[in-house]
């Protein structure tokens, strides 16, 4: 038996008893054989696989794979056939269906011949990527909740190419390759998630994901998608979170270039522009827009590329309408937001400026101007009506924190109470808000400032929305030892979570109370301290002679 099946070489016959005197048994010879052997066929196939003709190639590949398949449940030759169907580019479809059929198999196979069984399977392909797409929401909401505050680092800080590096990004683009069909299938769960949960993260991978298609310079796909160009153009604004005069005419000739019958294309664009990243860019641009306009005394309907700014952020911020519709154009500006609310910003700008320049003129016997108080009832209206001026009256005051503005901000906050859809309790808004507060840090020692920030503004929602809950809590840890310890305490029993709210609260709670805890004097040190002073011994009157 051994003579009939073992290695049949001459010279073997002498080595083989010289292995024997060693004590090495006869399996870990022929097991070393069998692995060098594998290791030789392995890169044998990936050779086949680049040389001659096409059709030579992968004829010689199909019958490799013909011969080997029946083996394929073995262990040790497993890899070997895995291998032949990795470089085949189109496994015969019975093949696939017996890898699809036994679990065991198809957790073996590469990603290559994974995706030729996906493509024709939508349903096992969604139960590949849903959980790679659950975590990606799960990381996003992590940053925004993330104990860590700061205005120097927020939910915005990481440049677009280090985000696509992320885990779940480069898993997808591994996941798609090249494969057109593949990539349509991940745009289209994307697009129903976002139209289920109005999740706007949805919209950042979908981003993300052409982005680093782009990266790797797979043209198959980025050839196809007809948001490419747009979206290489605004990533580049992204980057610099700014968008310069040269990109805004690039990106306008886009828009403008969407012909008819092609109106689709504006379902797709208005989801990257929904994208929080672009939408910050869009934001943060139209502020700086506002504030030079002031400058160059030129009304916002003079200025075309603020126009352009505010088209663009009413396609993103219409995303999930027109999906929604698929009614296919771009949603009307009201002509009121570029005549009265836009030039409502650039007034308050001025009093600023004017509240600057009077503080420094000599105080004259009437005294100094206070700084004015009262908002105008046009702005609160604008921001609970008004999608896009809501959007841009958030950055306005996410603008003026930033500045250490107290009597602005003051003067603003209480119409953030009431906003259009109550976006300034949403999560992005709030965290950047937090951040920012922190630069206003001495001011939470005074009780008018925090009276208008908490009970004016955060308590009014604390109990219906627990991201709100969740966001005062964080600031509180951050800044609990600048407040008042009255003033803390107050705060600490409106915050007690209640049975209804959720485990994240309570935890925050938890630590905050302990925070608390630690900073409270001990019982010692309350007692009232015994008098230093020694008492004087009673001196006998001295009788009268």
């Amino acid at each position: 038996l051994q003579t009939e099946n073992g290695v049949l070489l001459p010279s073997l016959q002498y080595a083989l008893p010289f292995l024997d005197l060693h004590g090495t048994p006869r399996l870990e010879f022929h097991q070393s054989v069998f692995d060098e052997l594998r290791e030789k066929l392995l890169e044998r196939v990936s050779a086949i696989a680049l040389e001659g003709k096409v059709e030579e190639r992968y004829k010689k590949l199909e019958d490799l794979l013909e011969k080997s398949f029946s083996l394929v449940k073995m262990p040790s030759i497993q890899p070997v056939v895995m291998c032949v169907m990795k470089h085949l580019p189109k496994v015969p479809e019975k093949k696939l269906k017996l890898v699809m059929a036994d679990k065991d198999l198809y957790k073996a196979c590469a990603v290559e011949v994974k995706r030729q069984i996906w493509q024709d399977n939508q349903a096992l392909f969604g139960d590949e990527v849903s959980p790679l797409l659950k975590q990606y929401i799960l990381e996003k909401e992590n940053i925004l909740f993330s104990n860590d505050i700061s205005f120097l680092q927020n939910f915005f800080s990481p440049s677009p190419k280090t985000r696509r590096q992320g885990e779940v990004v480069q898993k997808l683009t591994q996941m798609i390759g090249k494969n057109v069909k593949l990539y349509d299938m991940v745009l289209q769960f994307l697009r129903t998630l976002f139209l289920r949960t109005r999740n706007v993260h949805y919209c950042t991978l979908r981003a993300e994901l052409l982005m680093s298609l782009h990266d790797l310079e797979i043209s198959e796909i980025c050839t196809v998608d007809p948001c490419h160009k747009f979206t290489w153009c605004l990533d580049a604004c992204i980057r610099e979170k700014f968008v310069d005069n040269k990109r805004a005419r690039e990106l306008q000739g886009f828009l403008d270039g969407v012909k008819k019958g092609q109106e689709q294309v504006l379902g797709d664009l208005s989801m990257i522009l929904c994208d929080p990243f672009a939408i910050n860019t869009l934001a943060l641009s139209t502020i700086r827009h506002l504030q030079d306009l002031v400058g160059q005394d030129t009304l916002p309907r003079e200025s075309p590329d603020l126009l352009l700014l505010l088209r663009m952020l009413s396609l993103g911020q219409g995303a999930w309408d027109m999906i929604d519709s698929q009614v296919f154009k771009e949603p009307k500006m009201e002509a009121e937001l570029i005549t009265r609310f836009l030039p409502l910003l650039m007034s308050f700008v001025v009093d600023d400026h004017t509240f600057t320049v009077d503080q420094k003129l000599p105080s004259e016997e009437k005294g100094p101007i206070p700084y004015p108080s009262t908002i105008p009832e046009a702005f609160t209206k604008f921001l609970q009506e008004n999608r896009i001026a809501c959007e841009v009256g958030l950055y306005y005051i996410l603008h003026i924190t930033k500045q250490r503005n107290k009597n602005a901000f003051l003067r603003l906050l209480p119409a953030l109470v009431e906003t259009f859809s109550d976006l300034a309790f949403s999560d992005i808004f709030l965290h950047l808000l937090t951040g920012n507060l922190t630069l206003l840090g001495e001011e939470f020692a005074l009780e008018e400032f925090c009276t208008s920030l908490f009970d004016g503004f955060f308590l009014t929602a604390c109990s219906r929305k627990e991201n709100v809950h969740r966001h005062v809590l964080r600031l509180l840890l951050h800044l609990h030892h600048k407040v008042a310890p009255a003033k803390l305490e107050s705060l600490q029993k409106a915050l007690e979570p209640t049975k209804q709210s959720g485990e994240a609260v309570k935890e925050l709670y938890n630590q905050l109370s302990e925070k608390l805890e630690l900073r409270k004097p001990s019982p010692a040190e309350v007692t009232e301290t015994p008098s230093m002073e020694l008492p004087l011994p009673t001196v006998p009157t001295p009788a009268p002679r």
